[in-house]
């Protein structure tokens, strides 16, 4: 959805990884919009789960977004739930790419799909946007922004916006971790000797449950684009297929994961390194989930429990795609660097535990 995500040609052909039938698709938009207009298709790279395309009609530009043609689980990668949830919350004050139109219909674009507004901005991976690269005060403002975005999303009212059946609140926490286990279960093929032992702790010591909020439930820089220009501001947040109503701790710690920090692996935004963030600049994890806690008055005094639950959950969903890439049902190349990312997240949850037991017992 962002500038920089641009590959593959303009007939929908992706230099052979995923490919979208443009005629078929512009009849379906002319079917529903009216008139005969031929479209322009773009294969976009990123998205780790799901595939997207630039769509270009006359003057309109969206964004597709296509599920695969293998789920790693039967709930994974329901793109029509994403686009019911955006389309609800639509109207509400937070940061997202306006939906437009869904389709279930698999003569269309194979699988199901939806289309919503382009956003021109860019997300933070490995580097920063250009224009944040020499301005510390950019690059904390973009930590801010990332805060901002998320107690945004957990303010909104979700039960006014139509979302009050979206899943049972109450137990949330109680059920995440069998849940998650069960899901392990479908595609596991290896052994992961650390989600058992990190499941134990987990349940053993569940917090009291937070009221809930409607959830991201994969919330991180690269899942949020950027003003490419200075000032730093967040435009939207993307990559929706997870999202839930729940605990929104839970989203708040899955942000914590990817911090530019140093000696953090798994930091998005090249922490230290040329082209990324500038570590004595930026604002510390502590200020931030404060600046959290300010803007959603919640009660975040039990945030060791979700720091550790959140690698772990993250591990075993990005195991699901190392599976089927793996077994040979994914042609996504990032998906053979699941695996390894799945064992980093692991090593972190365990990490975490063994500090808390140093420290008497607080992670």
């Amino acid at each position: 959805m962002a500038d920089d995500q641009r590959g593959g040609s303009s007939d929908g052909r992706s230099r052979g990884k995923v490919e979208l039938d443009a005629a078929r698709l512009g009849a379906w938009l002319d079917e529903r919009l009216g008139g005969s207009v031929p479209i322009e298709v773009e294969a976009l790279k990123g998205g780790g789960s799901c595939e997207i395309f630039g769509i270009r009609r006359g003057d309109a530009h969206w964004v597709l977004r296509r599920a695969p043609a293998r789920a790693s689980s039967s709930t994974a990668h329901d793109v029509l739930r994403e686009f019911r949830i955006l389309h609800a919350i639509r109207d509400a004050k937070v940061r997202i790419a306006r939906p437009l139109l869904a389709c279930d219909d698999p003569a269309v674009a194979d699988t199901p799909f939806y289309l919503m507004e382009f956003v021109a901005g860019v997300p933070i991976r490995t580097t920063l946007p250009a224009a944040y690269v020499d301005s510390p005060a950019d690059q904390a403002s973009a930590l801010t922004e990332l805060i901002d975005a998320l107690a945004e999303i957990h303010c909104i009212d979700w039960r006014a916006c139509g979302l009050a059946e979206l899943g049972k609140q109450e137990g949330y926490l109680a059920r995440q971790v069998p849940r998650w286990l069960a899901q392990l279960a479908s595609y596991r093929c290896r052994d992961l000797p650390a989600v058992d032992a990190v499941a134990q702790w987990l349940e053993e010591r569940l917090p009291k449950e937070q009221p809930p909020a409607l959830c991201h439930g994969d919330y991180k820089l690269d899942n949020v684009l950027y003003a490419p220009e200075r000032p730093a501001r967040a435009l939207a947040v993307v990559d929706w297929e997870m999202a839930g109503v729940g605990d929104p701790l839970v989203d708040l710690a899955w942000a914590l994961i990817f911090l530019p920090q140093e000696g953090n692996p798994l930091a998005l935004g090249a922490a230290g390194q040329p082209g990324g963030s500038q570590l004595s600049g930026l604002p510390s994890e502590a200020a931030l989930v404060a600046r959290y806690a300010e803007r959603t008055g919640r009660d975040v005094s039990a945030l060791d429990w979700y720091r550790v639950f959140s690698p772990w959950k993250l591990a075993i969903v990005l195991e699901g795609s190392f599976a089927k890439w793996k077994r040979g049902e994914s042609k996504n190349p990032l998906h053979e660097h699941f695996g390894p990312m799945a064992d980093r997240l692991l090593a972190r949850a365990e990490g975490l535990i063994a500090a808390g037991a140093a420290s008497g017992g607080r992670t």
